[in-house]
């Protein structure tokens, strides 16, 4: 069976946590933070997790993850 490729960009999104779910950042909080209020902003902060709907699709794009 031959390798399998990392999707590159996906890789710098993701990170697998301890319990074999995948973490990212929220969007959002790149551009335009005038309009937002400081609670929206401090929400955004943290990280999230993968919803259970797109878990295979990312379970695919990071095969050694």
């Amino acid at each position: 069976m031959p390798k399998l490729k990392t999707n590159r960009a996906a890789a710098k999104r993701f990170k697998k946590t301890g319990t074999g779910k995948f973490k990212r950042f929220k969007c959002g909080k790149a551009h335009i933070l005038t309009k937002k209020d400081s609670k929206m902003k401090r929400r955004l902060r943290k990280p999230s997790t993968v919803d259970s709907a797109l878990e295979k699709q990312t379970r695919r794009m990071l095969p050694y993850a």
